[in-house]
């Protein structure tokens, strides 16, 4: 599976942001889907992940109630609503996918399929 991630911006503190993970290939609802940032000079962290049908989500405690990952399998793209963005929630962004279920891989870094990043900035 191929993944495009999108949406990335600049945005005030406070505002918001949606981004997109667009998967090529027939099978995308197979596919667990999690979201990953880096910031300049950090390792790469995860934000969320969700189950392959959407059933299941994953967050990491510093987005609770503020990020909402999501996924509409018609159209192959996962989402993550970003809200009450925050100058440390400056980063580029990745998109992973994985075949496994999301509880073996939820919270870590092991998804086998990654896309390109897309660069959010927050200024205060």
């Amino acid at each position: 599976v191929q993944l495009q991630a999108s949406g990335g911006g600049l945005v005030q503190a406070g505002g918001s942001l949606r981004l997109s993970c667009a998967a090529s290939g027939r099978t995308f609802s197979s596919y667990a889907v999690g979201w990953f940032r880096q910031a300049p000079g950090k390792e790469r962290e995860f934000v969320a992940a969700i189950s392959r049908r959407g059933g299941s989500t994953y967050y990491a405690e510093f987005v609770k109630g503020r990020f909402t990952i999501s996924r509409d399998n018609a159209k192959n793209t996962v989402y993550l609503q970003m809200n009450s963005l925050k100058p440390e929630d400056t980063a580029v962004y990745y998109c992973a996918a994985d075949p496994r279920s999301i509880t073996l891989v939820a919270g870590t870094d092991a998804f086998e399929y990654w896309g390109q990043g897309t660069l959010v900035t927050v200024s205060s």
